[in-house]
């Protein structure tokens, strides 16, 4: 009998313990303000306009240095197919493939990062960012030694880009 007393406390116990760890763990996934949360190898810049608007922005300034658009994705509703709701979320592609082949010849691995892919992502107060891989970051995470030119180039476009959000 008290056995029996004893493997009810028990599993009393530890049922306290994985709701307490449950409860913990969702409280830990809910996103922080984007600005609290840096990523290695991204750059991110904070838009002074709304969200379309950004995304509008990044659109125009591509189309006007003649740069290639490939896609756009739009994350939220992806989520919203899946019953996850996410802040509002585009992921871009563009590039100028002269350029972008360059990476791929140097190490073809490199086209995992290749078309250039720009976020536009909202944060739970409002705020807008623009973000994007660092070249420097590809360039060392793929090892292209020999395509300084290339990186800085698109390092340069890619600022140049984002910039057009934040006057």
């Amino acid at each position: 009998m008290k056995y029996s007393v004893f493997k009810r406390i028990a599993a009393s116990l530890l049922l306290a313990c994985a709701v307490g760890s449950v409860a913990a763990t969702a409280a830990s996934a809910q996103p922080a303000a984007l600005a609290d949360r840096p990523a290695e190898g991204v750059i991110r810049v904070h838009s002074i306009y709304g969200f379309d608007a950004t995304v509008d922005h990044i659109k125009a300034d591509i189309a006007a240095k003649g740069i290639k658009f490939f896609a756009e994705f739009d994350q939220s509703k992806l989520g919203e197919g899946a019953n996850i709701k996410i802040p509002a979320s585009k992921l871009l592609l563009f590039g100028n493939p002269p350029l972008g082949v360059q990476f791929l010849s140097s190490n073809p691995y490199a086209g995992l990062d290749w078309p250039v892919r720009m976020l536009v992502v909202q944060d739970s107060d409002g705020s807008v960012w623009v973000a994007w891989t660092d070249f420097g970051y590809i360039k060392r995470r793929f090892a292209l030694t020999d395509r300084d030119a290339a990186i800085k180039m698109a390092s340069e476009v890619s600022a140049s880009i984002a910039s057009s959000t934040t006057k």
